[in-house]
């Protein structure tokens, strides 16, 4: 049991203390942020009591702390304190929020963002890939697709493999945003197709479709490997829709 469902059920009151590590110090004061330990608007914990819930000295305190503000997360102002920021005010596309946001980010209201980014950049990156692909990168896109038939009722294996296709698509777009892109939103996106990946009734279809895809490339077919992108969108925005209707219908009957 993690210390956030341990706080849920009040078996500790103050989160455990954290190794001497600065990244994961950073981490855990943001994975508490991100869990609403701390609330957009709260004031953080005074130094010395960080220093005492995590285990470590006020400098690395003070460093997680600065590299937490640089991200949006956070607002330190002279004789006031630390104080949490608004959502709408941390820098999403930053790879490590989307890590921290990750495990909570269906409170976060951001898939849906990520499927209307996906809708504007994967279309065009899989036509543009149909030209552009060298053929390692064909067949790594293969290679992905045949783990997502072999992945069975493992949705983890499952979307592994998923987030692999998706990331090796928009590389070999060979477009440097895209790339770019691609590097911004790879927690997000892992997330997203895990949760799309968990709603689906099925994964045949998707996998069908991502079959198609790799032959498209193969055959180089930009408007081919382009449509196949948008039925695999279509599934997505399906599928979230359908885990979204479960949760609400689970959430009414408690």
């Amino acid at each position: 049991m993690d210390s956030f469902e341990r706080q849920e059920h009040g078996l500790v009151d103050r989160p455990e203390r954290r190794p001497r590590v600065r990244r994961n110090v950073t981490a855990a004061i943001a994975e508490d942020i991100c869990s609403e330990r701390y609330s957009s608007g709260s004031a953080l914990p005074r130094e010395n009591d960080l220093c005492e819930l995590y285990g470590v000295s006020r400098t690395v305190i003070r460093e997680s702390l600065k590299i937490l503000e640089s991200k949006g997360l956070v607002r330190g102002k002279p004789r006031i304190g630390t104080t949490v920021c608004d959502k709408d005010d941390w820098n999403i596309l930053d790879p490590d929020v989307l890590e921290w946001i990750g495990p909570y980010i269906a409170e976060f209201n951001i898939l849906g963002s990520i499927l209307e980014a996906r809708r504007t950049i994967e279309p065009v990156a899989a036509e543009y890939a149909a030209e552009r692909a060298t053929a390692q990168e064909i067949a790594d896109l293969d290679r992905a697709w045949r783990q997502m038939c072999e992945s069975g009722d493992d949705p983890e294996r499952f979307t592994e493999a998923d987030v692999m296709f998706h990331t090796v698509l928009l590389g070999a777009s060979h477009n440097q945003v895209f790339r770019r892109l691609s590097s911004a939103i790879h927690a997000g996106l892992k997330y997203a197709l895990h949760a799309s990946n968990v709603a689906a009734d099925s994964r045949d279809e998707a996998i069908a479709v991502h079959g198609e895809l790799v032959e498209a490339l193969r055959l180089r077919n930009g408007t081919a490997a382009r449509d196949c992108t948008h039925r695999l969108l279509d599934l997505a925005a399906r599928d979230l829709a359908a885990g979204k209707a479960t949760g609400r219908a689970e959430k009414s009957k408690t």
